[in-house]
């Protein structure tokens, strides 16, 4: 068994288990020649042999260790009591320095009545060094019992910083969780309105503008047919977007576990791993979509796109889609034109529509272009959105090309 494994095995075990081992060598070096009377004296009594008394004391110094993270302030009493009957009997022996250690325990693990526990132990010291300074042949001064004293002090004060610190700890990560988990839920909030906003608006415009071509048969089929392609893109991104939910995903559609074929709408493979991957190149589509739902839109593409953008361009064709989209809904039927530029370092995209200006910019001050400002801003870029002098409003975005996704 290789070390990492044993720790694996080790770090399973109930902390009862793992805490033995100390208190056993506690228990065993105190009967270690060497080791007797060497260990822990408070006044002036002379050394006593071990007797029978003696092993009691040493067991309740030694053993209550086993518990001391799981029922912490059983074990300090315990280990008290053994230390008072230590000293008292003058055996003076080595398991007398378990006391700091159940001190620490107990300052870093008791969770209720820490301050009784403080005064109960600080009264409890005085009949003790009382008890000890008779006993003894009067040596020992009040000052050298008051600095003992500061011992056991300094041990409990280690266990509340110890404690301190594992709760600001426990704090800054729960902090940072719910950090994370309000990212996430607002990353899923922005795929989801990209998704379903796109689709859903241009599958009302073309249903809308059906209703008026009942006299023409074949601008009828060709509008409800762009209808029905919208809803299956619609329903294979919502199902991509699930996948990405779901914790037993299998990423990899070669693997058949993901939805790399939707045998129920017809769409192949390489579609829908194009429909999941949407790229700059892809914004083409966009604009014929766009065009169907009776938005006249001009395309403009300069440059030569990267071999590698990193995310910038999943984030420049998510400002094209929610710019047409908002074009759809404020602006239907006025000219739009869209220009993408490729740069060496950056992808330039520029969308703008003529007229309905204050309608537009009204539409366009939720959560789509916030979501959109986000991501620019993430991978470094500048986002703008506005209406124009013309009465037109105009989305532009400079994203930075390799970016983090």
């Amino acid at each position: 068994m290789s070390l990492q494994r044993a720790g694996r095995v080790w770090r399973r075990l109930d902390v009862t288990v793992r805490d033995l081992p100390l208190g056993m060598l506690f228990l065993v070096a105190s009967f270690l020649p060497g080791l007797r009377g060497q260990g822990t004296q408070l006044g002036d009594l002379p050394t006593r042999p071990f007797d029978a008394l003696a092993v009691a004391a040493l067991a309740l110094e030694s053993l209550p260790l086993v518990v001391r993270r799981r029922w912490p302030l059983v074990c300090l009493a315990l280990v008290t009591c053994g230390f008072a009957l230590d000293q008292l009997r003058g055996y003076h022996s080595a398991a007398g320095t378990a006391l700091p250690v159940a001190l620490i325990s107990a300052g870093s693990r008791l969770e209720r009545r820490r301050r009784t526990t403080v005064v109960l132990l600080s009264l409890a010291y005085v009949p003790l060094a009382v008890a000890l300074s008779r006993l003894g042949s009067g040596g020992e001064t009040p000052a050298e019992f008051v600095t003992f004293y500061l011992v056991p002090a300094l041990a409990w004060g280690a266990g509340a910083w110890l404690r301190s610190t594992r709760l600001a700890e426990a704090g800054r990560r729960e902090r940072a969780a719910a950090r994370a988990r309000t990212a996430e839920r607002a990353r899923i909030a922005r795929e989801l309105h990209d998704v379903v906003t796109h689709h859903v608006t241009a599958m009302v415009v073309q249903a809308e503008a059906a209703r008026y071509l009942t006299a023409a048969p074949e601008r009828l089929e060709q509008s409800l047919t762009a209808v029905s392609d919208t809803g299956r893109r619609a329903l294979t991104d919502l199902r991509h977007l699930l996948d990405l939910l779901d914790p037993d995903h299998d990423p990899d559609p070669g693997t058949g576990t993901g939805t790399g074929t939707d045998h129920d709408h017809g769409t192949g493979t390489a579609e829908a791993k194009e429909l999941r991957t949407p790229a700059v190149g892809r914004v083409l589509t966009l604009v014929e979509q766009t065009r169907r739902a009776g938005q006249p839109v001009d395309f403009t593409e300069r440059g030569t796109p990267p071999a590698s953008a990193g995310s910038a361009d999943l984030v420049a064709y998510r400002v094209v889609q929610e710019a047409l989209t908002n074009a759809l809904k404020y602006a239907h039927g006025s000219r739009t034109s869209v220009e993408v530029r490729h740069g060496e370092r950056e992808i330039t995209v520029e969308v703008s529509t003529d007229g309905a200006g204050s309608r537009t910019a009204a539409g366009g001050g939720g959560r789509g272009l916030a979501g959109l400002r986000e991501r620019v801003d993430v991978l470094g870029g500048d986002f703008s959105a506005g209406a124009g002098p013309d009465g037109g409003f105009t989305v532009r975005a400079r994203i930075p090309v390799g970016g983090a996704s």
